[in-house]
């Protein structure tokens, strides 16, 4: 049994379900529907297929070592981050008034309020972006990677072995976690509900795209 391998699938579960702008991108595209929950899901899984494909080819220490390259990476996704949230809380802003049984004036009485749908595409294109632009990823998988690397192995297959581990289970959370909001769906598009989740949403992407862009340099 190869402990060390063990070992890192716990710490790599651990560092894919801990909450992020990634996790809410998927449960505010979740909310529309299924469908772009789970492109959401994918797309997040591809972009830690970037960040591992580059750690495992070194391109990672590259960026690393280059502050002003890292720091673009860093405003980039900042940037983005910032513009999911603010778009969240201005879509919310401009939705309909509810009238007083909670129901969205003209709305047939008794069905729960759902967010405008997005495009399939548009879903997949956020959850690979939002990862994808992640400055922490590149020093995470970095420094990560080659500690679970046994003496006297080559590194190249392991660190492969690794990376792919990293976004089978990333495959495997955020879809269920799209899956389990589109389950929850009826309580979960209740107008308030639905107008807290996303409110909420579009606050903490908000933060996490200012810290990011006004902050330190990451290192």
């Amino acid at each position: 049994m190869d402990a060390q391998l063990i070992a890192f699938t716990g710490v790599a579960a651990g560092m894919v379900a801990l909450p992020g702008a990634d996790f809410t991108v998927v449960v505010r595209n979740a909310l529309a529907s299924r469908t772009e929950g789970l492109a959401s899901a994918v797309g997040v899984a591809g972009g830690l297929l970037v960040h591992t494909a580059l750690a495992v080819a070194g391109l990672a220490a590259v960026l690393v070592t280059m502050p002003v390259l890292f720091r673009t990476v860093q405003l980039l996704g900042g940037a983005y981050v910032l513009y999911l949230g603010l778009s969240t809380l201005y879509a919310i802003r401009r939705r309909p008034a509810q009238d007083g049984s909670g129901t969205p004036a003209g709305a047939p009485e008794g069905e729960p309020e759902r967010p405008a749908p997005r495009e399939f595409g548009r879903a997949l294109r956020q959850g690979f972006l939002t990862n994808a632009l992640n400055p922490k990823a590149p020093v995470l998988f970095l420094s990560l990677l080659p500690q679970f690397v046994p003496d006297g192995q080559p590194p190249l297959p392991r660190t492969l072995l690794l990376a792919a581990l990293v976004v089978v289970l990333a495959l495997i959370w955020f879809p269920a976690v799209a899956l389990l909001v589109d389950r929850l769906g009826r309580w979960l598009r209740r107008p308030r509900t639905a107008r807290a989740i996303e409110g909420g949403s579009g606050v903490a992407l908000t933060g996490l795209g200012l810290a990011l862009v006004t902050g330190p340099l990451l290192r």
